[in-house]
């Protein structure tokens, strides 16, 4: 893509390319350059998606963009209108876009708040394992459903540090430990956990 535009519609402006195959230092001097507006574009990956700030800055073009999540889309809408210009972020799309990604790409049109397109993302991806690599998905709870149960969770939650910091009366230390040595056990077997000592 970046040759492609730099010798077709981009040709005769500076277009730079940045990509996570780049070492440190490439990426920090192409981002410098950019900065300093030695670079009219940049063409790159989402290696730019989170700690790059380059205040002019002003458009940024999302190629294929439903098949990001909300909270990557922001990330990346993020890059763009951070000076005092007017700024824009395209999303592209191919010609077949999902219903999910339908939605998706409407929250970005519809928000710009952080926090509502987290949920909604939450909400229609799942948070994938907390200990695993899966990054999406809903975790595999016996009963309950993270999204829908999210306040009966929280409160089994509070109710379990509770258990952890402050003993019970009614709990022997012995039927502490055997509780802790079951959540241990389930906890090893699933995520390949294991104990140095």
């Amino acid at each position: 893509m970046h040759e492609k535009l730099r010798t077709g519609p981009l040709a005769g402006l500076r277009v730079g390319l940045l990509h996570g195959r780049l070492d440190a230092d490439e990426k920090e001097v192409m981002m410098r350059r950019f900065q300093r507006g030695e670079i009219d574009m940049l063409v790159a990956t989402t290696v730019i998606e989170v700690g790059v700030d380059v205040p002019n800055a002003t458009v940024m073009v999302v190629e294929h963009a439903e098949r990001f999540g909300l909270a990557q889309l922001h990330q990346l809408r993020g890059r763009v209108g951070r000076g005092t210009a007017k700024s824009y972020c395209i999303l592209m799309t191919s010609a077949q876009v999902s219903p999910l990604g339908e939605e998706r790409l409407n929250a970005m049109v519809r928000t710009q708040d952080g926090f509502e397109l987290a949920e909604l993302d939450l909400a229609m991806r799942g948070p994938g394992e907390f200990f695993g690599t899966r990054q999406a998905g809903l975790p595999e709870f016996r009963v309950a459903n993270l999204v829908r149960d999210r306040e009966l969770l929280e409160l089994a939650k509070q109710e379990a540090a509770r258990f952890a910091t402050r003993p019970e009366p009614g709990v022997s230390e012995a039927e502490r430990a055997r509780v802790w040595a079951r959540l241990k056990e389930a906890w090893q077997r699933r995520y390949g956990l294991v104990e140095a000592g």
